[in-house]
């Protein structure tokens, strides 16, 4: 069975999307369509932006989405998914190339949700770090035993996993990764505490807007964040992306249910590479490539 998996934020690369739109008029047409959306030329940073413009939170997510989306699409009849997952920003990549949301109400969601993380980043200083080579429940022991906001966030691979919350609660987190014997444990370049309490603002935001959007039954289950289960109940993954914020990224979970339902081949929708080697590393029998 073949899975389809939608990266997050941090894939993005400069010129992403230009080959596309040079090559099909349907990516042309998506292009102009997600300007007029946005109501600025973000196919103009994509294509000539600096690393530094695309790093911005309300460029990078609308970026990945519009890029991954975009993939999908051109994959024609070819693109026949027995299952969908996405890593955090990944999951409305996904839900949208599954027929679930509209172009329109992907994007529109997906630049709603980067405006409320970048407000809530910058109204308290936060931060996240990865974790590499303890197991989960280490990690999660050492992060329950520290004073003030930190929580696993992101389930990577098996020994990798980021924690989110406070500045001084993760570093102080970090070094007692360190003392139990992590190869690794470093703080990462993002603006603030992804998939944890610190995001509720954003939260509220996005559930306001979650709300207001139709959701239609995916033409396949997708494998959402929060619980790591399929989910084809369009009230349910509302209910679960509104949680999502707030919430760990299962991805390990996500794969490892997805492979004993049946998913032998993971193909890696939008840019980068860095889902395919997750995959690899939580199972390495199954197939994992590029779109």
């Amino acid at each position: 069975m073949k899975a389809y998996i939608f990266p997050g934020q941090g894939a993005q690369f400069e010129g992403m999307g230009k080959d596309l739109y040079d090559a099909h008029k349907e990516a042309r047409d998506l292009f102009a369509e997600a300007d007029n959306i946005l109501n600025y030329k973000i196919s103009e940073i994509m294509f000539n932006g600096t690393a530094e413009e695309l790093r911005q939170t309300k460029v990078t997510q609308p970026a990945i989405f519009i890029h991954s989306v975009i993939t999908a699409r051109l994959l024609g009849t070819d693109f026949q998914p027995e299952m969908v997952a996405g890593h955090s920003l990944g999951e409305i990549s996904a839900l949208t190339a599954a027929r679930s949301l509209s172009f329109y109400d992907g994007l529109k969601l997906v630049y709603t949700r980067a405006m409320a993380m970048q407000r809530a980043c910058e109204a308290k200083p936060s931060t996240m770090a990865a974790i590499l080579g303890l197991e989960d429940n280490v990690v999660e022991e050492i992060c329950s035993d520290i004073d003030g906001i930190v929580v696993a966030a992101n389930y990577n691979s098996p020994g990798q996993l980021v924690i989110s919350g406070e500045w001084t609660a993760v570093e102080h987190a970090c070094a007692k990764a360190k003392e139990a014997g992590a190869k690794r444990a470093m703080l990462l370049p993002v603006g603030g505490a992804f998939h944890s309490p610190l995001m509720e603002m954003a939260r509220e935001e996005l559930a306001a807007a979650i709300e207001k959007t139709n959701f239609e039954v995916p033409r396949c289950a997708i494998y959402q964040n929060v619980t790591g289960q399929a989910e084809r109940n369009p009230a349910n993954i509302k209910k679960n992306l509104i949680a999502q914020l707030t919430g760990p990224v299962k991805w390990t979970q996500s794969v490892r249910n997805m492979i004993a339902d049946g998913a032998t081949e993971f193909i890696e929708v939008g840019p980068g590479k860095v889902l395919q080697g997750l995959v690899k590393k939580i199972d390495g029998n199954v197939e994992a490539k590029s779109a």
